[in-house]
Formats: C-alpha cells, structure tokens, sequence
C-alpha cells in the first residue's frame, strides 16, 4: 500500500461532506454525497427509515462484518421566539453552549437558510462582580428582526433546526480542522477503506457492510435500528476520542491520547476481547502506531448498539484523536486519519469466514 493513503479527489469528497450541514434527524443530504462518492466501490445500497445508509461489498455472503461511523452533528432547535425577535434554543445532541455566544448560525427553513448570530452582552455591560456564564437558558439567536412576526415571516418558527456554518481547513499542513469532524471522519475512513478494497483489487471471503449510521449523538439509535436489520456477525466502530493533552483536562481521570501518535483502540467490556487482540496484532505486524484507552462501563459510541444487540455482536471500537471536541474547530492530524484507515483495511485482511472469536475454541 503506498505510504499515503489519502488523494486530491480523497480530500475533495471530505471537504464537500464536512461543509455540508448534517444535524441529527437530518442527515441525509450528507448521506447522499457520501453514497455518491461510495458507489464505484460496493455492489449495492440499504437505507433505512431514519436515513442510515450502508454500502455492501458481497451481499450475498452469509457471514457479516459491519465497519462503521455515524453521520449526524450536534445542533440546535429553535425553541421559543420571543415578542422582540428573539431566538432561545434546546440542543439537539451535545452542544455545547459555552462556546455560542458571537457564533454565526445557520437556521434551516423550507424557504432556505437563514442567518443569525448568538448575541452576548458586550463587556462594558455586564457586571464584573457577578459576571453570568453562557447558558442553554440565556443564550439566544438574533437574526436582525423588529419582532417575532418578522421571524416568522422568514420562515423561523420552532423545531427549526440550526448549525454552525464553520467549514473545512487545513493548518501546518497536516491537521484537519471543522465542526463535525465527531465523526463526519468516520464515514470518510470507512469510505476510504471501501476504495482500497477495491483499488487494490482484494477480495474478501465474507459480506463487508460499510454503515452510516445516524442520530448517534442522541442514543445510538440508528446503529441500534440498523444492527437488528443486518444482524451482522463482527462490528468494528470508528468515532473519535479526546486528545487529552490539551490544558484543562486530567489526564488521571482522561487517560492519554494524542493526535498524531496513532488510532486509539479500546479496552471495555463491550469490546470482544479476541477481536481486539486481532486489531492490535495486525497494528504490530503492520507497523501501525497506536494507543489505549480503557473505558469504564460503555463505550459512549456505537460500539455499544452492535456489541449488545440480537444475542451478541463480536465489536470493537478504534478511535480518532481528536482535539476540541464539540467545538467548530474540532482538530484532528493527516497522520492518525491515514493509520486508522490502514488499521481497519489491514485487519479484515486478516479476518476469517465464519470466525466465532469464540473465547471457548
């Protein structure tokens, strides 16, 4: 394999799927440029009701093996307009309110987008002694209206849903930054490996279903729908994890990972103990740098839908270290993007029909 991975029509499908909004419950216009760039590379599609999408390489295997990411972005809804014109918000999923106020926004309407900005006292005004912190309860959207009517004459009205319009850039050359990298990355690796399946002309001894999965970011609940639906035999899951040598965080309490120093592959309960070790003997064999974590109960990721659905699924989580997360400027670096590919590429090499990962054989 060459020593680079990722190519000029690699990071043009990234860019146009990272720029484009994908909220929860709203993902399938990502899902149909990330179908489109996948086609060449699978025999056929599945949908779903909720919009996850998955790509299958050799439908008509009986043994199933899923790789997979989730499709969806953290949000908000429009939650209340007040009578001078106002916006108040709830999340949809993790967003983060700390980091909204003097935020440009997108706000989705049938007539289109329209713009607005979280608006925040200026500091000459506020009272330094008693100084309020952003809150889900006080920030609020101001899209340049008299009123509430003129709101609504845009199209606004509650259950709106609005995201970030912070796009895709490189910095130093090598560290992707956006929003959404949690874990529009995800859809892109395992995309990628899809491509060099089929670039490097390999053929695998089993059903290779490559899932999009959405509305991770509330639940799990499309890899929950989408599991019963395939009833796959192994999962292995990509998402991203924290860098955690940034300030601020307790590397005590965090564990250690760092972008730049490899995938992070997970050690929980949920994780299928001989699938793991198949992961990190083939990253050892290969030369593939990566890390641990060793994560307490759950998994937090989809990990968890495919590991306890149906009577067990053999799954395993390999992570992308990320830096900001939830943020509009996620980070994360070339290097780690281009081993997690190679890590999951390498390991179904190496990947038998009809392998138990029996603990008992």
């Amino acid at each position: 394999m060459a020593k680079t991975i990722l190519n000029k029509k690699s990071l043009s499908f990234l860019e146009d799927y990272l720029n484009n909004a994908a909220p929860t419950g709203y993902e399938w216009d990502g899902q149909k440029i990330w179908m489109e760039y996948l086609k060449p590379y699978v025999d056929e599609f599945i949908t779903d009701t909720y919009g996850t999408a998955v790509g299958v390489i050799n439908p008509k295997a009986k043994y199933k093996v899923v790789i997979e990411g989730h499709a969806d972005e953290i949000s908000w809804y429009v939650n209340y307009i007040s009578d001078n014109g106002l916006i108040y918000v709830v999340r949809n999923g993790g967003s983060d309110h700390q980091i909204a106020p003097s935020k440009v926004v997108n706000i989705h309407t049938k007539k289109g987008i329209v713009k607005g900005v979280f608006g925040w006292p200026a500091i000459h005004t506020r009272n330094k002694a008693k100084e309020e912190a952003p809150k889900p309860s006080n920030i609020f959207i101001d899209v340049g209206a008299k009123d509430k009517d003129e709101v609504e004459k845009m199209g606004v009205h509650v259950g709106c849903v609005i995201t970030y319009p912070d796009e895709f850039h490189i910095l130093n050359g090598d560290k992707f930054v956006c929003r959404a990298l949690d874990n529009r990355m995800g859809g892109f690796m395992i995309a990628e490996v899809a491509r060099l399946l089929k670039e490097n002309k390999k053929k695998l001894p089993f059903g290779l279903y490559i899932t999009n999965s959405v509305q991770e970011e509330i639940g799990l609940r499309g890899a929950q729908m989408i599991a019963e639906r395939i009833k796959p035999n192994v999962a292995i899951v990509t998402d991203v994890t924290h860098d955690t040598t940034t300030p601020m965080i307790d590397m005590k309490k965090q564990g250690k990972a760092e972008i730049g120093a490899g995938p992070v592959i997970a050690y929980a309960p949920a994780v299928q103990q001989k699938l793991r070790d198949l992961i990190t003997d083939t990253a050892e064999a290969k030369k593939i740098p990566f890390q641990r974590a060793a994560l307490s109960r759950a998994t937090g990721t989809d990990t968890d839908a495919f590991a306890y659905s149906g009577s067990g699924v053999a799954s395993a989580l390999i992570s992308l270290p990320l830096r900001y997360m939830h943020t509009t400027v996620e980070m994360v670096h070339r290097d780690d993007v281009e081993n997690v590919i190679k890590l999951i590429y390498e390991t179904l090499l190496n990947m038998k029909d009809g392998d138990t990962f029996s603990y008992f054989d």
